[in-house]
């Protein structure tokens, strides 16, 4: 059994969040650009973030707020901790802010308190008297006012602590079924809406969401190893089944509610919304099937919407983080796949060429918009500003940015350097830095970027420290995700961290982005439409066949094992199901196995509805394939995961059971999707991967 001490890297891989803490975010650049806001935790293995600020002219930081001085407990409530685990968020303290237009104050939450802090004089810090525990706290643009959640109800307090009072909530008849001004479980975790409410620019209304869950089906969550708790009791909308009605309407501050109409039945997703001073509140909707999308112009006097684009696709429209938008000057602004690449329109005019692969708007401005996108290397994400169109980011690597005038707050990830760098460009120049506290990894990787195959798959080899090519075979292990949203693939060192640490171990670990996974284009995602498990089973397959023609002598392809979590757990069962020919052991973490029991927005717009297309919801479930196990296969799965249920193991090894295969079964007592963080349970169980893995190939 392989064992390590306090300072070993899984250990401070674990204290570190995965060498994150004491890493600069969530930049608010002031309207002058002479003070840069951000998010920072004192060291690098401080669990919570403060609040800082950077006198860009100076360079000197100040710490504005320290949650500690605040009696801060990190006590959250089920909302809340439902919320972080949405987007994976770990570290504690202020995990999120927001200031007004003028960066004059910041209003943030700590355990379920309000607190809204001065950002020009003496940083005094208050808590606002409110009522229950306060969710997604967001001050007005004019600074006078800050609404919030509480409950299912949106409320809404002066700055000064006074006149709070509920502007929007669920009737008597409602139950507990309804909510106002949070985000659905669906636009958390697949749209990339984490918000349920917008503020007018004149800070005298709120576009608000209103979600019924009434008729969607309830699951439960058991904790087996506290029987004399009751389970979770959670909406979730399966595959085929019905989703959360979301709604909207205009409130102002004295809680007079004006209805916002759409055909809410016909495009039932609200995947974006946009309230700025540039037009009026945006909206982008999509039909169930996700193959029509109308972006809706919205009177907030009169609730009624204008059509001002409609777009639809064969397979399905993608959302764009950032768009819909106004400029300053009331031009529209979107992005979506046109010509065999993501693009940005102005007004519905193409303003960026086939030649980029668009990820994501930035910052409509007025003379130009800012943008993420990819060229001929999927593997670099670069900053780029539409003209030219010119490109911001200036080294290799993975990049993004907040703006605000002719002020910039670039950050950067590189195979060149540790963790990320984030510089203050003024007018394209760097006049600044902001410092990063987090800890120096204690392995750097050895990494080879590979393009291979017929596909131009884009792969990553790591070899164990000191490997000279040629000079020994080693066990092969694939590290993959290797389904949409997630890209393995980058030119960022710390990406390849634990796959190095795996490599030291005596493998030569091999990481693959097949077709669906993002930067290649709308061919290459559609590429995986109605067929999960081939396509990704087979891509994976390709690569290791590639790589290994390149290194015959240190690829042992009599030992070759997978890994992988969520779509990469599923992806490693498929392979060892499917191809044991090639793939000897897998480790599947928190698999989907069936795909009738994921959710209804990512799962019908990869494979339709499963009434209409069954067949494809069979060929792409593992089920049927339980008979056939004839290699090592351990499942690994979090008990409290509410994003892929258990379930999906269990159904899986009684499948493998009642087919007489052996298995192994490994339950995560109390985990959710994320991973085991507690610093010993993180290291024991990598540690208990790593030994299980050896002993499946024989090793």
């Amino acid at each position: 059994m392989t064992t390590h001490t306090e300072d070993s890297f899984l250990r401070q891989q674990a204290r570190t969040q995965r060498f994150t803490l004491g890493t600069p975010r969530e930049f608010r650049i002031s309207p002058d650009g002479s003070r840069v806001l951000f998010l920072r935790s004192a060291s690098g293995t401080e669990q919570r973030n403060s609040l800082w600020c950077l006198d860009v002219e100076s360079g000197r930081e100040t710490r504005i707020v320290d949650p500690a001085t605040l009696g801060d407990h990190d006590e959250l409530s089920a909302a809340e901790r439902a919320a972080r685990e949405r987007t994976r968020t770990q570290a504690g303290g202020i995990v999120g802010y927001t200031t007004d237009a003028g960066c004059r104050l910041a209003v943030f939450s700590l355990s379920g308190r309000l607190f809204v802090v001065d950002l020009t004089g003496d940083h005094d810090v208050r808590e606002l008297p409110v009522t229950g525990s306060v969710l997604d706290p967001r001050i007005d643009p004019t600074g006078r006012h800050v609404a919030y959640v509480a409950g299912s109800t949106l409320r809404v307090v002066a700055v000064d602590g006074t006149g709070d009072h509920a502007l929007a909530g669920p009737a008597d008849s409602d139950g507990d079924d309804v909510e106002w001004g949070l985000a659905e479980f669906l636009a958390a975790e697949e749209m990339g809406r984490s918000r349920g409410y917008w503020w007018s620019p004149d800070g005298e209304r709120i576009l608000t969401a209103r979600t019924d869950r009434s008729a969607v089906r309830r699951w439960y969550i058991a904790d087996p190893a506290n029987p004399d708790q009751p389970a979770n009791r959670v909406a979730y909308p399966a595959a085929g089944t019905d989703n959360v009605v979301v709604s909207l309407a205009v409130v102002d501050l004295a809680g007079v509610r004006t209805p916002v109409g759409w055909d809410n039945v016909e495009l039932p997703y609200l995947t974006s919304a946009h309230w700025s001073a540039g037009g009026p509140p945006l909206l982008a909707v999509q039909s169930r099937d996700q193959r029509r999308q109308v972006i809706l112009a919205v009177d907030p006097d009169a609730g009624t919407t204008e059509v001002r684009q409609e777009v639809t696709d064969p397979h399905w429209v993608d959302v764009v983080a950032g768009v819909p938008a106004w400029t300053p000057d009331g031009r529209l602004v979107t992005a979506g796949a046109r010509d065999g690449a993501y693009r940005v329109f102005v007004d519905g005019e193409p303003v960026t060429g086939t030649e980029l692969q668009v990820r994501a708007v930035l910052d409509a401005g007025a003379d130009d918009v800012l943008f993420t996108a990819s060229d001929a290397d999927p593997t670099q994400i670069h900053v780029y500003a539409t003209g030219e169109p010119t490109r911001l980011s200036d080294v290799d690597g993975v990049h993004g940015a907040t703006r605000s005038g002719d002020v910039t707050v670039l950050v950067s990830w590189s195979m060149a350097f540790d963790g990320p760098r984030a510089t203050v460009r003024r007018e394209g120049k760097p006049v600044g830095e902001i410092a990063s506290l987090a800890v120096v990894p204690p392995l750097s990787p050895q990494v080879t970027l590979l393009t291979v195959g017929a596909r131009d798959l884009r792969c990553a080899l790591l070899f164990p420290t000191g490997h000279r090519p040629g000079s020994g075979k080693l066990p092969v292990l694939l590290d993959p995700y290797g389904g949409p949203h997630a890209q393995r693939v980058l030119h960022a060192r710390n990406s390849y961290l634990t796959p190095q640490w795996l490599a030291d171990q005596g493998f030569a670990v091999l990481v693959a982005d097949g077709r669906g996974t993002p930067g290649r284009g709308p061919d290459w995602d559609r590429a995986i439409a109605w067929d999960f498990a081939e396509v990704a089973v087979a891509d994976q397959v390709a690569a290791l066949a590639a790589v290994a023609q390149r290194y015959p002598d240190d690829l042992d392809l009599t030992k070759v094992a997978i890994r992988g979590w969520s779509f990469g757990g599923y992806l490693a069962a498929a392979a060892v199901l499917r191809r044991p020919d090639v793939v000897h052991a897998a480790l599947a973490g928190a698999p989907v196995t069936d795909w009738r029991l994921y959710d209804t927005f990512y799962t019908e717009r990869y494979l339709g509805h499963p009434d209409a297309n069954p067949e494809v919801y069979e060929r792409n479930s593992l089920m049927p394939d339980a008979q056939g196990l004839s290699r090592p296969l351990m499942l690994i799965h979090g008990l409290a995961d509410d994003n892929v249920f258990a379930a999906h193991t269990l159904r899986l090894s009684a499948a493998l059971l009642a087919a007489g295969r052996e298995h192994t079964v490994l339950p995560l007592t109390g985990v959710t999707h994320m991973s085991p963080t507690d610093e010993r349970a993180a290291e024991s169980f990598m540690l208990l991967q790593l030994n299980w893995l050896k002993r499946a190939l024989g090793l």
